[in-house]
């Protein structure tokens, strides 16, 4: 059987993603709006990410530097204590819930993953960290459910929870007309480090 061959570039991002329980309790709060408003497109609750930095279409052959530096930093990083809470939108087309906790841990780890994608030779377009959860998208004839659902959220406080991974992670946007999905090339426990004395194992995706 012939195998596809591995594509020339990839598109990709660095990020963190909540663990399960505290997924499960968000979807657990949507789903009011889930039958509410069923002409969002809705992302998979398992495609749920917090973006550290997007580095857009990059050739494969960056992806053996990027997990050199990006395993460095996590097995030497503590892990951060974070968490869901309420709702918004950008531009009435994009929903999302926002992040709680130590948001200047966060900021600094983002820096500091940023500097070590440019340490790499690699460029990308260096925008603004605003934490956020994206949860679904408008169709361009509907300007009102984005809204109303993220109303709908301003109560939500998630439980507290601690970030396992740093993840490098790619997807298939702009491949075709099917809906965007992610996968993970790879992801790295957070001080790792510390707690084997050194010997950082990368986690299963």
């Amino acid at each position: 059987m012939d195998v596809p061959p591995a594509p020339s570039t990839l598109r990709v991002f660095v990020a963190l993603a909540p663990p399960d329980d505290a997924k499960d309790e968000l979807a657990r709060a949507l789903q009011p709006a889930y039958a509410r408003y069923p002409r969002l497109r809705w992302n998979r609750i398992e495609d749920w990410h917090i973006t550290l930095a997007f580095l857009g279409e990059l050739p494969s052959t960056a992806v053996p530097l990027l997990r050199s530096v990006l395993a460095g930093r996590a097995a030497s990083h503590p892990a951060l204590q974070l968490g869901l809470r309420g709702g918004g939108h950008f531009d009435e087309r994009l929903l999302w819930s926002g992040i709680d906790g130590d948001l200047e841990g966060l900021h600094l780890l983002a820096a500091d993953v940023r500097d070590l994608v440019r340490s790499c030779g690699i460029e990308f377009s260096d925008r603004p960290l605003r934490p956020h959860l994206t949860l679904a998208r408008s169709r361009r004839d509907d300007p009102t459910s984005v809204p109303q659902a993220a109303a709908g959220l301003t109560g939500f406080v998630g439980r507290p929870w601690r970030t396992e991974r740093l993840h490098l992670v790619g997807s298939n946007i702009g491949r075709g007309p099917g809906p965007i999905r992610y996968r993970d090339i790879e992801a790295w426990r957070f001080g790792a480090e510390v707690r084997a004395g050194g010997n950082s194992t990368p986690a299963e995706p």
